[in-house]
């Protein structure tokens, strides 16, 4: 018999096919948030009340994750081993869930004798969410990694100020932030904790771990890796916080995922809306306070008169300036007297010009007799500069005014595309300048700053956000009747004594 031939070749054995991963949606009025089954990861978060305006999807809901780049990753350091919890593969207790009221989402998963499960807690009216986490068949306690990101994407038709803004910030005794752009490629950064809540923000949005439950441990630390970036793509650098797990195994911390809402900063208390400050770091003292008070008052207006936030600075702008009228009034009568005594005043600098300590007993005698303040005339000036760089701040980074417009101007946080409101600020200072300048004797340096004041402050102007220019414009337009009032006065005064 012929002998048998070679057996025929066996196919190589495949490996076991891996499920594949599914989107769990968690939607409400407020927002719309999804997690992937791989590892229960945040993949995308998004806010129904806010548009975005990059170019590639104006008008849609703004969506701040990342393609490809989920957040919220969990790692366990167990002794010398790490278990990668966000590799694996979790079974979710709902794949659609409608938050009408509160609502939960519980993932579970297990790999030889470790469970873990995690549980999502859900409110309609918040941003803020709770992890509540379990892990099973711990031999002792563990160091939770938590990746919370490596940067947002952003919903801003300026992508290039956005991403300026890209931050990683933290609240430790106080709060501290760095940029993400400061971040070299594969540079790594260590921040000592504890910490009570770390998040990464850009200019309006932030996502960001908070472990201030009272009885909870806050979290231990974060490390922070610079990651290449693209050519004038977003600066990226990848934050990982540590937690301790307690042999139990249970862990909690919450999450915010939202805008950068001043009010829903404030009412979580922990000085979280200084995730969000007002002002340069050396100006922040003063400032800060100010536009606090400042984005009340405009915020409170608004919900309570019900109208455009346009017509609520035209409001503000009017009642700032009638606090200030009785001020700038009395400035303006002691300039009036001061201009009367000024050949007095001539005549005792030239008589007693070797004589300091006799001018300045002269000089004192005169300004008492004639009711003159010398330094009357720079407080009027002073006090509304603090709300004018508050505003400037405000106007900056205040996500209620972002995408809002009024009459033509198409957003009250960005400058006016048409440049009418800039010129038309310079227009009014020019006019309120002129008002000034009648009736004083000729001098050429102030006929000079008539000219180039104006213009360098429509310079300085012509980029900033048009309510800036709106609020400075209507403070300009209300200074003018008394300006005018003011410069007859002079001139009544000069034909008296001719």
């Amino acid at each position: 018999p012929a002998a048998p031939g070679p057996a025929p070749a066996q196919p190589p054995a495949r490996p076991p096919t891996r499920p594949t991963a599914d989107t769990v949606w968690v939607s409400s009025p407020l927002y719309r948030v999804g997690f992937t089954t791989r590892g229960a990861r945040l993949v995308a978060a998004e806010f129904r009340e806010y548009r975005s305006f990059a170019p590639g999807d104006s008008g849609r809901a703004a969506q701040i994750v990342p393609p490809g780049r989920p957040f919220l990753g969990h790692r366990l350091v167990v002794g010398a081993d790490t278990i990668r919890l966000d590799a694996w593969d979790f079974h979710p207790s709902a794949r659609d869930l409608r938050v009408d009221s509160s609502g939960q989402v519980r993932f579970t998963a297990a790999s030889g004798p470790i469970g873990v499960e995690l549980e999502y807690r859900f409110s309609a009216g918040d941003y803020r969410f709770a992890v509540a986490g379990r892990v099973t068949g711990l031999p002792s306690g563990a160091t939770l990694l938590l990746e919370l990101g490596d940067g947002l994407r952003s919903v801003e038709a300026d992508s290039a100020d956005d991403y300026r803004r890209f931050s990683m910030v933290r609240k430790q005794a106080r709060t501290e932030s760095s940029a993400l752009g400061s971040f070299d490629p594969g540079e790594l950064r260590v921040f000592d904790g504890p910490f009570e809540w770390v998040g990464i923000k850009s200019k309006y949005f932030l996502v960001a771990a908070l472990a201030v439950t009272e009885g909870r441990p806050p979290f231990g630390g974060a490390l922070v890796q610079g990651v290449a970036r693209p050519k004038r793509g977003a600066p990226r650098a990848a934050v990982v916080l540590t937690l301790p797990v307690p042999p139990g195994g249970e862990f909690a911390y919450e999450v915010y995922a939202g805008p950068l809402e001043h009010e829903r900063l404030v009412a979580i208390g922990h000085g979280f809306d200084d995730a969000n400050p007002y002002g340069w770091s050396f100006l922040r003292p003063i400032i800060h306070p100010v536009s606090v008070v400042v984005v009340d008052i405009l915020l409170w207006m608004h919900d309570r008169l019900n109208i455009a936030y346009g017509w609520v600075l035209v409001i503000f702008g009017v009642l700032v300036r009638l606090l200030l009228w009785p001020l700038n009034q009395k400035a303006m009568e002691s300039s009036l007297r001061m201009q009367a005594v000024a050949p007095l005043i001539k005549d005792v600098q030239e008589r007693y010009k070797k004589d300091p300590e006799r001018l300045q007993k002269e000089m004192l005698r005169l300004y008492r007799e004639h009711k003159i303040n010398p330094f009357g005339g720079c407080l009027p000036m002073l006090l509304p500069l603090p709300v004018l760089f508050a505003l400037f701040f405000v106007f900056d980074n205040t996500i209620a005014f972002r995408g809002v417009p009024f009459l033509w101007l198409p957003d009250l946080s960005r400058a006016d595309p048409t440049y009418i409101i800039p010129l038309l600020m310079g227009a009014s200072m020019f006019a309120l300048m002129r008002l000034g300048q009648i009736g004083v004797p000729p001098n050429p340096q102030s006929r000079m700053m008539l000219y180039v004041m104006p213009v360098m402050m429509v310079v300085f102007f012509f980029r900033l956000a048009s309510g800036l220019n709106l609020y400075y414009t209507v403070q300009n337009l209300l200074s003018l009747p008394q300006q005018y009032w003011i410069a007859r006065r002079r001139l009544r005064q000069q034909a008296g004594k001719g």
